[in-house]
């Protein structure tokens, strides 16, 4: 999910990937569903191991699992306390998607302020 609203939102100041500490082996329909209510298409976005990752090109990860990332990661980590919607129901998947997105909408926010910190309003891009 914040994979899908970084693409659609803050293409400007983020290139974002994702991956998991644990990946599914497709993303769930329910996932798919409520990011299609939001009309944000998950084509070619798939689950990845954080071994699909270079590291060494990224500026930030935001860890989303709840879990401990390895030791030794290179770059800044930062924590959103997100539940796993898998397993729920539709409105657990809807309630998350509403987290995530918020989150995505505040980093993306904050990334344009640091990008140009001339500007007043950023949310005028």
């Amino acid at each position: 999910m914040a994979e899908g609203f970084a693409r659609a939102y803050g293409s400007d100041v983020i290139e974002p990937a994702s991956a998991g500490l644990a990946p599914a082996t497709d993303i769930s329909p329910l996932t798919r569903q409520v990011m299609l209510e939001k009309n944000i298409r998950l084509d070619g976005q798939y689950p990845k191991g954080l071994d699909a990752i270079d590291f060494s090109q990224l500026d930030l990860i935001v860890n989303l699992s709840g879990y401990p990332l390895p030791p030794g990661i290179p770059v800044p980590v930062i924590e959103w306390a997100v539940p796993d919607p898998i397993g729920g129901d539709i409105d657990e998947h809807r309630q998350v998607c509403q987290m995530i997105e918020n989150l995505v909408m505040q980093l993306i926010l904050r990334l344009r302020v640091q990008r140009h910190p001339g500007r007043r309003n950023p949310a005028a891009y």
